[in-house]
C-alpha cells in the first residue's frame, strides 16, 4: 500500500506541475479510487490475488457511477462483490445534500417556481443542472407522502375538532380554476392539536362535505363531543 500511495502522490505532483486546469478534479478522481481499494480490501479482509484465512468474499468487476461534486462530474468506478455488497464512504455525505437538494426542489415546485428557476438553483450547486421531467418525477414523490398522511389510522380520541374551509388556486386541466380546501382539526384529551385530514372538490357542498367526515370516521375518529 505504501507504494501505491507514493505512487498517487508522484502522479499528483506530476499534474500539479504542468498547471493543468483540472487539476483538482482529476486528483479527487485518483484519490477517491485509491480510498474505495483501502476500504473494499478491508471489508473482504484481504488484498487483491491474495489468499488468507480473513478473506470473506472476492471482487467481481466494478460499476460506473457519475459524482457530482464542487469541481464537476467525476466517473467513478466502484468495486463490486460476488457476495455483499460495498458501498463508498465518500458518498455518505452525499447522501444527506441529495436529500436537501430533493427538498429544495420539492418545495420550489410547490411555491410555483419554473424549472428555468429551478434548474439555475440546482447549477448553482455546481451540478449540471436539471430538465422539467426530472423535476415533476421528483415533485412527484411528495404524492406518496402525502396519501399516507391523508390515509394513516387516526387511534387517538378527540373530544374537540374543527372544520374549517378556504379557497385556492389550482391548475386543473391545463386551466387555472378555484376550487375548496376542507380541514379537520383534532384535539386530544391531552389538549394537544393535530390535523386530522384534509380535502379539495369543486365547493362546500353537502355531499362533499358529507363524504370528508365519513371518511375521517373510516380512519378511526372517535370520542367526538363538539365540533
Amino acid at each position: 500500500m505504501t507504494d501505491a500511495k507514493d505512487a498517487v502522490l508522484e502522479y499528483l505532483r506530476h499534474i500539479g506541475a504542468e498547471l493543468d486546469p483540472d487539476f483538482l478534479r482529476e486528483a479527487i478522481k485518483v484519490m477517491s479510487a485509491l480510498l474505495m481499494e483501502v476500504e473494499v480490501q478491508q471489508q473482504i479482509g484481504a488484498d487483491r490475488y491474495t489468499r488468507t484465512d480473513q478473506r470473506t468474499t472476492y471482487r467481481n468487476g466494478y460499476r460506473d457511477r457519475a459524482w457530482n461534486t464542487r469541481v464537476g462530474e467525476i466517473s467513478l468506478k466502484i468495486p463490486k462483490l460476488r457476495e455483499g455488497s460495498y458501498f463508498p464512504s465518500l458518498l455518505e455525505p452525499r447522501r444527506r445534500a441529495e436529500q436537501a437538494l430533493l427538498a429544495v426542489i420539492q418545495e420550489a415546485s410547490i411555491q410555483g417556481v419554473s424549472t428555468r428557476r429551478v434548474d439555475e438553483l440546482v447549477k448553482a450547486q455546481g451540478l449540471t443542472g436539471i430538465d422539467k421531467s426530472a423535476v415533476s418525477r421528483i415533485s412527484q414523490q411528495l404524492d406518496e407522502v402525502v396519501r399516507q398522511f391523508r390515509e394513516r389510522k387516526l387511534e387517538a380520541t378527540y373530544p374537540y375538532l374543527w372544520l374549517d374551509a378556504l379557497y385556492l388556486k389550482v391548475r386543473q386541466n391545463h386551466r387555472i380554476v378555484s376550487q375548496a380546501v376542507v380541514i379537520a382539526i383534532g384535539v386530544k384529551e391531552t389538549g394537544e392539536r393535530e390535523i386530522l385530514g384534509f380535502d379539495i372538490g369543486a365547493s362546500e357542498e353537502e355531499a362533499f362535505w358529507l363524504a370528508f367526515l365519513r371518511s375521517l370516521v373510516g380512519r378511526g375518529l372517535q370520542g367526538v363531543q363538539l365540533v
